[in-house]
């Protein structure tokens, strides 16, 4: 056999598998896949709508619900907990008719998904929602203070991947050996205590900027 007839195809294949182990240490696609904007103020949290058709997003100036489709707000949340916009946490019912809202308090608010307005019932009618207790839990609770951060999406799990929230907003993808498998920086973050909220949605993996910017990866 003729050795150095086989150099080139040996080659070949070595690079093949270079490049097979580079692509699998990615965890997500660079770069963005697409990015919405929602005004100038820190994305704090994410939440899918059940029917897939929309994002809640989170903001330190209330809420925006996002349709995904189109990029294009469909409704501004007004939310107000004394004297603060920020919205900490937010959880759709199983229709996606309502949306519940929280902030650093853990006071609850329940918005209509088919109106865009704030709901003044009796909240006991809406049982599908986090109870006070579980609002603790989240470090959510009265006696909290304003100027404190309760970022609810610092990590989450994909499979045997996990995103965390990282420093100066960055995002660290780990495998299932806790080994770090990618790292998203994003410059433009301004401000060194913001905590890129982290959601895996379907095909996506979704994540906030402190200047209104959501943004979409496509996974690996």
């Amino acid at each position: 056999m003729n050795l150095r007839a086989l150099l080139p195809f040996a080659f070949v294949a070595v690079s093949w598998l270079n490049m097979s182990e580079q692509a699998i240490a990615q965890a997500v696609l660079e770069p963005i896949a697409r990015t919405i904007e929602c005004g100038k103020a820190e994305v704090v949290f994410l939440a899918a709508a059940p029917k897939g058709d929309r994002l809640l997003v989170g903001t330190a100036k209330g809420a925006d619900v996002m349709d995904l489709e189109t990029g294009k707000r469909v409704f501004h949340l007004a939310f107000l907990e004394d004297d603060n916009e920020t919205v900490y946490y937010a959880q759709f019912n199983e229709n996606g008719e309502y949306v519940m809202l929280s902030g650093f308090t853990g006071k609850r608010e329940i918005w209509d998904m088919k109106t865009g307005k704030k709901e003044g019932g009796n909240l006991a009618n809406f049982r599908w929602m986090p109870n006070s207790l579980a609002m603790k839990e989240r470090n959510l609770k009265i006696g909290n203070s304003p100027f404190d951060r309760f970022y609810q999406q610092e990590s989450a799990q994909h499979g045997e991947l996990t995103a965390k929230a990282d420093k100066h907003g960055a995002v660290v993808f780990t495998g299932k050996d806790g080994a770090s498998v990618q790292t998203l920086l994003f410059p433009e973050n301004k401000d060194q205590q913001h905590r890129s909220p982290c959601l895996f949605h379907g095909s996506e993996f979704i994540t906030g900027t402190d200047n209104g910017k959501v943004l979409f990866y496509t996974l690996r």
